[in-house]
């Protein structure tokens, strides 16, 4: 699960083109949105098309994205028990 977690640090820095951030910058159980990493709406959208590219998780509910893009652990954990093989 660390290898995880640091590898979906790495990806969101990518995607999301955080230069100025590093993944040790990034608290696993920080939340994404608001006050922790402050990612919004638009960040989202990216998060989903990364989860289903890298991962070949599709969400259809937007209330579910809301869960489990709480926290890094938590799209960690969601991805480990639906990842794709």
């Amino acid at each position: 699960m660390d290898e995880l977690i640091k590898q979906l640090k790495e990806e969101i820095i990518d995607v999301l083109n955080l230069e100025e951030v590093t993944p040790a910058d990034i608290d696993e159980n920080a939340p994404l949105f608001g006050d922790g990493l402050g990612l919004d709406s638009i960040d989202a959208l990216e998060l989903i098309v990364l989860m289903e590219k890298n991962y070949g998780i599709r969400l259809t509910d937007p209330a579910q994205g809301k869960e489990i893009f709480k926290s890094v652990a938590v799209m960690a954990d969601y991805i480990s028990k639906n990842r794709k093989k």
